[in-house]
């Protein structure tokens, strides 16, 4: 798959992967991604690397769009990087990094280049792409010690001019006025560059800007180095998706990189007993806890007595899936078909409910719709009711649902604002914020930091800071959340109960995204 490089090592690694390196690839844990890995890995692992990689990458952008609070954002990030990337940092005193290091590094190492491959199809992906990679780099230089930062430099010959000690004479003025903070301008590095390649720091007025050239000192390198590193990828992704087209006959690839973008990362929700003992006629009191792809559906069955096939599929499953047993499941949709008679029902939709629920016909365990799936499958047309309100509504629709919920207007337009940045999921989990934040009676602040405290003696229920990207994760969060504010008890944070594993878009176990129900 990859371009062998050398071959003055051969080793294989703990996951059986063979590996041929250059010891001194990576002194660091930084990486230009400039030239391809020289490693043979399994199909299998060619695929985990990738969806490790999309974890972390979908994590820190997630975070950044919620605006959490530095400390936050290092929470989350540490979390998911020790579970999906851990890179173990060079030990103190040592001239190299140990094999567990270079181990981690190689993952990072071929992981970007899978991605690289699956994100180059399109301008829309490799623009993703390009903002997840750059915001990843940025992360990891500023948490990089100085040392292996100056060290990683060194390796690059990056192009700066160095301002003179003469010229920073006669800027000493300017250069000190245009710091926040005080400078010793005449022990302190300053590069010469084009503004245009810092507009962020001459936006924040951070540099002295002069005949078209920005003065930036060695302490805000971090934009410049983001700079070489934006510039060489978009370079590259351009490059890579011009080649993409010679390997549109490599069956063994191509269908893991056409799917990559359109995995479900998240937990897989199978039958919960979270709510306890579903019974049919409990799904009206336990509305209030659904999200509102799933109010929604819920509130036009009630209305019409009816919805339309993929309305059914995507409501069904998510009432398998928060705990409404097959018994439970036939006796629900038989009463909300209320127009049918029981003969009628049991002819036309009953094998449809126990096929939903592994009993029929090829017996799959089918399980819920995750937030991917539903926004980008079966588009809602005329008459149907199912899909993503963030995505399918309309606008006008949008903020109208969102004033019967007595979310205010200023939440209303922050809403309004992801959607129309297609930050769909993003959307779903500020109005889950809101709603939950009002019904608690406290800041949607608290709900993002985790503790919850009223400041009425009900410190200690926490909130996931994940983001929503399961209706059955908004379920089961909300009512952890509810029930903790009920007894006060609860001391840890509540999380759903679903087990983490990889799935494909869609909601079946089986390979076939467009299952075989039909009801």
């Amino acid at each position: 798959m990859f371009t062998q490089q050398s071959r003055k090592s051969r080793q294989k690694l703990a996951s059986g992967a063979l590996v041929t390196y250059d010891d001194k690839s990576y002194p660091t844990r930084l990486n230009f991604y400039k030239d391809p890995p020289p490693l043979e890995i399994t199909i299998e692992e060619f695929e985990q690397f990738a969806l490790d990689r999309m974890q972390v990458l979908t994590t820190l952008l997630t975070a950044q769009m919620r605006n959490l609070t530095p400390e936050q954002l290092d929470k989350t990030m540490t979390e998911t990087v020790r579970k999906y990337m851990p890179m173990t940092p060079n030990k103190i005193n040592s001239s190299a990094p140990d094999d567990q290091a270079m181990d981690e590094r190689r993952k990072d190492h071929v992981s970007h280049f899978i991605l690289r491959l699956a994100y180059s199809r399109s301008q829309e992906l490799r623009s993703w792409f390009l903002r997840a990679e750059c915001a990843l780099f940025r992360y990891r230089f500023e948490k990089e010690g100085t040392k292996d930062q100056t060290d990683f430099l060194k390796t690059h010959s990056l192009k700066w001019n160095e301002v003179s000690d003469k010229d920073k004479k006669l800027l000493r003025d300017k250069l000190r006025a245009s710091s926040f903070k005080p400078q010793d301008v005449d022990n302190e590095t300053y590069y010469e560059v084009d503004f245009e390649r810092v507009v962020g720091l001459v936006g924040r007025r951070q540099v002295y800007v002069q005949a078209g050239k920005a003065y930036v000192p060695l302490a805000d390198r971090a934009a410049l180095v983001l700079d070489e590193f934006k510039e060489h990828l978009s370079h590259a992704l351009d490059v890579t998706g011009g080649e993409l087209s010679n390997m549109d006959e490599d069956n063994r690839l191509m269908p893991v990189l056409n799917n990559i973008n359109k995995q479900y990362l998240g937990k897989e929700f199978t039958t919960s007993a979270i709510a306890g003992e579903i019974q049919a006629q409990d799904v009206e009191s336990l509305k209030i806890h659904m999200p509102l792809c799933m109010e929604h559906l819920h509130n036009e069955l009630r209305q019409e007595k009816h919805i339309r096939h993929f309305g059914r599929m995507q409501y069904g499953l998510f009432l398998k899936g928060i705990g409404l047993s097959l018994e439970q499941a036939l006796i629900f949709w038989q009463m909300a078909f209320e127009k049918l008679t029981p003969e009628q029902f049991n002819k036309q939709y009953a094998y449809n409910v126990r096929h939903s629920y592994g009993m029929e016909g090829k017996r799959t365990d089918y399980t819920p719709y995750s937030c991917r799936y539903i926004i980008q499958n079966n588009a809602p047309g005329p008459g149907d009711h199912h899909g993503c309100p963030f995505r399918h509504f309309s606008a006008p629709n949008l903020r109208a649902t969102m004033t019967s919920h007595q979310v205010d207007d200023f939440d209303t337009e922050d809403i309004i604002g992801l959607v129309q940045g297609k930050h769909y999921q993003l959307a779903c989990t500020r109005y889950y914020e809101v709603t939950r934040a009002k019904m608690l009676d406290i800041s949607t602040e608290n709900l993002k930091g985790g503790v919850i405290n009223s400041g009425q003696g009900n410190s200690g229920m926490v909130a996931s800071q994940e983001s929503i990207e399961h209706p059955n994760q908004f379920f089961e969060q909300s009512f952890l959340l509810m029930k903790n504010r009920g007894d006060g008890q609860s001391q840890s944070q509540p999380t759903v109960m679903g087990a983490y594993s990889y799935k494909k878009a869609g909601a079946q176990t089986s390979s076939n995204p467009s299952h075989d129900m039909e009801y």
